[in-house]
């Protein structure tokens, strides 16, 4: 692979990994946005507009991670960063925090965090637990009203592009997890990792997307049981060299 002794790995997890868990899927028909349209809570429009319907939304989405725990798929995950010979990098669509709970740490979240929030006023960026509304002050600044969630909506630039894009210039094994193929720049992952020539991309879903054809094996399934049966195959591989 491309005369490398361990191969470059980069892994794609979308809204499928975690739903095992019990976080609702972004695209299911009992999805994350049922009873929302998606203009109500995920746009800078929607905050300028209703910022407390905002707040609400993702307050509750915040304190419902106290009620789900990592699944076999996120450990397997941890456990491939941790075994993994080559570069390693873990792309997440996820703005849940069980991959960090299941020990992940070669992260990027390119669409935010739900426990973090972010300063309008100053920029920056801190951990965050709480509730969030409109007068909640800013712990640096000290301004209130300008505080919203650290997550990246429709219409802004997903956050990581660019260490993303460097490692997909030297990837060797892609594999792609529980994303919908619909959501771009991600959706645009496979192609280019293709083009730059991986020799291998994986696939792993509950059925085909509109990117399986990109790839060259597909494994249909669910995260909890195919991820663990992949990374164990991986690692025996890694070992063998």
């Amino acid at each position: 692979m491309a005369g490398l002794t361990h191969p470059n790995l980069v892994v794609l997890t979308g809204a499928g990994l975690s739903a095992e868990s019990g976080v609702p899927t972004f695209r299911g028909v009992d999805g994350l946005w049922e009873g929302y349209q998606i203009e109500e809570v995920a746009s800078p429009d929607a905050f300028r507009r209703t910022p407390e319907l905002v707040h609400r939304f993702y307050n509750l989405r915040r304190a419902a991670l106290h009620t789900v725990e990592p699944n076999p798929a996120h450990q397997a995950l941890a456990r491939l960063e941790q075994g993994w010979p080559g570069s390693f990098l873990h792309v997440t669509q996820n703005v849940d925090d069980l991959n960090e709970r299941a020990g992940a740490q070669k992260l990027c979240h390119m669409h935010g965090e739900l426990r973090k929030v972010r300063c309008l006023w100053c920029r920056n960026v801190m951990p965050w637990e709480a509730d969030l509304d409109c007068s909640t002050a800013c712990p640096i600044c000290e301004k209130a009203g300008k505080m919203r969630p650290d997550i990246v909506w429709f219409g802004e630039i997903p956050y990581y592009i660019e260490e993303i894009t460097q490692a997909l210039e030297t990837v060797d094994i892609f594999i792609c997890i529980g994303t919908s193929g619909v959501v771009y720049p991600a959706a645009g992952f496979a192609r280019q990792a293709a083009s730059k020539g991986a020799k291998r991309l994986i696939e792993i879903n509950l059925e085909s997307t509109e990117i399986s054809s990109h790839f060259t094996e597909r494994r249909a399934g669910s995260a909890s049981v195919e991820v663990p049966r992949l990374v164990d195959e991986l690692l025996a591989g890694a070992e063998a060299l």
